[in-house]
């Protein structure tokens, strides 16, 4: 049931924030919101999640936190399948090519990040991996 609820506030989030191009469920800890379109790794359908962002050297970095748990979100898994995905941030749509960011600049954009929505530094906490930073950099 309880899966089923959070199903429902998300597509009606994601509703919301093309509804009104990003002016509602713009914001969350701190970061602005962005909506990623990606495929489907298994089930080969398009899948829209919003996320929050920062803007870094002209693209967007988003963080695959899970909100701590021990594996990475779907959509993470999803960008390793196929690195071609569209946004929306605010009203504007966009193709963005994605990437992992590795070592020094992982550690970069990580603490730029804690400056900007120290929440996150608990899902760090909560967790044993290393939370991805990917950067989606526009076509």
């Amino acid at each position: 049931m309880l899966k089923y609820l959070f199903k429902l506030m998300m597509a009606i989030h994601i509703f919301l924030y093309r509804l009104s191009g990003g002016r509602f469920g713009g914001k969350v800890q701190g970061l602005k919101v962005l909506l990623l379109t990606s495929m489907g790794r298994k089930s080969g359908k398009k899948r829209t999640t919003p996320l929050g962002y920062f803007e870094h050297d002209g693209g967007y970095v988003i963080i695959a936190s899970n909100g701590g748990r021990p594996s990475n979100p779907d959509w993470y898994y999803n960008l390793k399948s196929n690195p071609q995905v569209t946004v929306q941030v605010d009203d504007r749509a966009m193709a963005v090519i994605s990437e992992e960011a590795q070592g020094s600049l992982r550690n970069q954009l990580w603490e730029k990040l804690i400056k900007k929505a120290p929440g996150y530094a608990s899902y760090a906490q909560r967790t044993t991996r290393e939370i991805p930073m990917v950067i989606l950099q526009p076509k």
